[in-house]
């Protein structure tokens, strides 16, 4: 039997050779792999991060005047605040731009007349917009054809007679300066109703030279008795002013109000029950920095007849055709420099209670379209 012959030392180098080559060619591959797709990477990010300036149509105009038909997001309040404050420089807008009136409802949670604000509003699509500020927590339950259909807007806790009533008024502004239709700003309650038909309220407002902003002298303990010498400098006893809580103004003022810091502090800090700051922040701030931009008068009707505290509220037996008329035709009122016999375009504090009274008479009386 043949003893096995060990193997040619050629034939080892051989199988040496191939291995190395084949091993260097492996890692000639690896380098090229990794350098290809490390140059990819470097491509996308380049890519990505000038894309917006190469690539126009991700960078248009609409991406700044087009918003969600829903007003919720996930914006913080400074986010907000910060967006709501541009103001641009150009005077000409460069789009089609209709003007339109914000409705923003400061409430509690429902909004039982919503059936008259409703019958209001038809058929004016495109010249008014609607906010809801409402209870943290509260779950509308609009239908989806209601203009009130998915308007609530982020909220926050809001008291009678503390700074977070002002709070909640300067988020409604600001949300609804995000749309830059938006050019009157209204302030209402639930407890509010429409005087006058839709045409009527939008004309009277986008002509107004004019913000009806209530802010007047009060000489008594309830005005300037509620004045703290420690606001001063910012506030002096003499520019301590008084006026109602719902206002309406315009874009320019509504920029104003949710810019100021140097005002909000003070007043945050040094009006508090027995000082009601929803009665005094507004109405000074603005008669210190802009008295020539406001008439000085509400166009929200109420009742302080009766004393106390709270105006008067009206229930289902108080509303009648001759209560409604008598509410149209009060006193003759200043507009835009001429004395005018429509003063209040709102009114409040009306109950529940008066929704069916108020729906028979609006096509009378309050001029309410049924066509």
């Amino acid at each position: 039997m043949k003893a096995m012959q060990p193997s040619s030392p050629r034939k080892g180098l051989k199988f040496l050779s191939v291995f190395s080559v084949l091993g260097l060619g492996f890692i000639v591959l690896s380098l090229f792999m990794t350098g290809y797709f490390d140059f990819q990477t470097v491509v996308i990010q380049a890519r990505t991060r000038f894309d917006p300036v190469i690539d126009t149509p991700t960078l248009n105009l609409n991406r700044w005047i087009k918003l969600p038909s829903n007003p919720m997001h996930n914006m913080t309040e400074e986010e907000v605040f910060w967006r709501a404050s541009l103001v641009p420089k150009v005077n000409n807008y460069p789009f089609k731009r209709v003007p339109k009136v914000a409705f923003m409802f400061l409430t509690r949670g429902p909004l039982p007349l919503h059936p008259l604000w409703e019958r209001f509003f038809q058929r004016h699509d495109g010249l008014f917009s609607i906010y809801v500020h409402a209870l943290p927590g509260y779950v509308p339950e609009f239908g989806r054809k209601s203009v009130f259909y998915q308007r609530q807007i982020p909220s926050q806790p809001a008291e009678w007679g503390k700074m977070n009533m002002c709070e909640a008024e300067r988020r409604l502004l600001a949300n609804a300066l995000l749309d830059w239709s938006n050019e009157r700003f209204v302030l209402l309650s639930e407890s509010c109703i429409p005087l006058f038909p839709f045409p009527v309220v939008y004309k009277y407002l986008i002509e107004a030279k004019y913000s009806f902003v209530g802010s007047f002298i009060d000489p008594g303990p309830h005005g300037r008795g509620r004045y703290n010498p420690r606001m001063a400098p910012e506030v002096n006893v003499s520019q301590w002013r008084k006026g109602s809580q719902w206002f309406e103004v315009q874009r320019t003022l509504a920029v104003n109000m949710i810019s100021d810091t140097k005002y909000y502090l003070k007043f945050k800090e040094f009006c508090r029950p027995p000082c009601y700051v929803d009665e005094h922040y507004f109405p000074t701030m603005l008669a210190i920095e802009s008295p020539s931009l406001i008439s000085g008068r509400s166009v929200t009707w109420v009742d302080w007849s009766r004393g106390g505290s709270h105006p008067a509220t009206f229930g289902k037996g108080d509303v009648t055709e001759a209560f409604l008329k008598r509410v149209k035709e009060e006193p003759k009122c200043r507009y835009n420099g001429n004395e005018s016999s429509v003063c209040f375009l709102f009114a409040r504090k009306f109950a529940p209670s008066t929704l069916e009274p108020l729906l028979r008479f609006s096509s009378g009386v309050l001029g309410f379209s049924t066509r």
